[in-house]
């Protein structure tokens, strides 16, 4: 039944062999209407470390308060071998989101930084057409595969019943991953109609140079914040095969934000500025971004 769910054209989704912009670092400071167009993203994130219970019922304090008009349809996931997760719609932006919890920084560290870190091939299944070439780390692919159909199923529903315009994915750390790779799950069994967007905060690296091409060919509009010193975002390291993809904002102080591209070298984006995981501040990976803390649930 999946299977048939998920079918799509045959086509073969082969990772683009053009440069990738990480070659030529390019910055641009963000305005301060941009950035502010950034929060209610982060809130949305936030909520997703709130349980399904709190989440169903849209009980979870100041962010649920901040985005009144959403209107969730489906929460699931049980803080342990199943991440949080919650869909539903907003109509302010006439979009369905998709929001994953993430972990805490200490324990996905330990997982990134392991010289033995695993990727595998996408679930052809689940990627309908992706070349062999694309790969993602093993832990980030199985985690969301767990989910994965429910979440199709939902938002299909979703868009014909509220005539949505696109999907929106969001996370944070782990959850971040989850919706970076969701981000193409997407592109990949949804009409080519429905708009992709993607907003990710402290976002590890997830898969090969081939899997970064990829995502920036299929998914143009999508923003992976990193706050100041943060080691996160620096892991898997590029020594280990890994690669970002583009839409990096570098919440460089309280004042200036930054846009980079993909890995970029410039003194002002992530890579450069937290060369390795002792010279950043894992406290950085909880925020804040855009005034709001992520990483727990917080219900005032």
């Amino acid at each position: 039944m999946l299977a048939c769910i998920l079918q799509v054209a045959a086509v073969s989704y082969r990772a683009p062999s053009a440069m990738r912009r990480a070659d030529v670092s390019v910055v641009t400071q963000m305005s301060s209407t941009d950035v502010a167009d950034l929060k209610p993203y982060a809130e949305f994130a936030r909520i997703a470390y709130c349980s399904p219970l709190m989440v169903g019922s849209w009980s979870c304090g100041r962010s649920c308060e901040a985005l009144s008009d959403f209107k969730v349809s489906l929460t699931g996931g049980n803080d342990n071998s199943i991440q949080y997760y919650y869909v539903g719609y907003w109509p302010t932006k006439n979009t369905v989101v998709v929001a994953h919890e993430g972990t805490d920084p200490t324990s996905i560290l330990a997982v990134l930084t392991d010289a033995n870190a695993l990727v595998e091939h996408l679930d052809s299944t689940l990627f309908p057409g992706v070349d062999r070439s694309v790969k993602v780390h093993s832990g980030f692919a199985d985690e969301h595969a767990k989910t994965a159909s429910a979440i199709l199923t939902e938002v299909k529903s979703l868009i014909s019943q509220y005539n949505a315009t696109s999907v929106t994915l969001v996370g944070h750390s782990l959850g971040a991953a989850l919706a970076e790779i969701e981000c193409v799950f997407m592109a990949l069994n949804l009409p080519s109609h429905i708009a992709i967007k993607g907003v990710t905060y402290g976002t590890p690296r997830v898969g090969n140079p081939a899997w970064a091409a990829l995502f920036d060919s299929l998914v143009s509009d999508f923003k992976r914040v990193n706050h100041k010193k943060d080691i996160v975002p620096i892991v898997p390291g590029p020594e280990l095969g890994f690669s970002h993809v583009h839409g990096e904002v570098h919440i460089v102080s309280d004042d200036q934000v930054v846009l980079c591209d993909d890995d970029s070298t410039d003194d002002q984006c992530t890579v450069k500025s937290v060369p390795n995981i002792f010279e950043g501040n894992v406290l950085d990976h909880l925020g804040p971004y855009q005034g709001i803390y992520i990483g727990w649930c917080i219900t005032e």
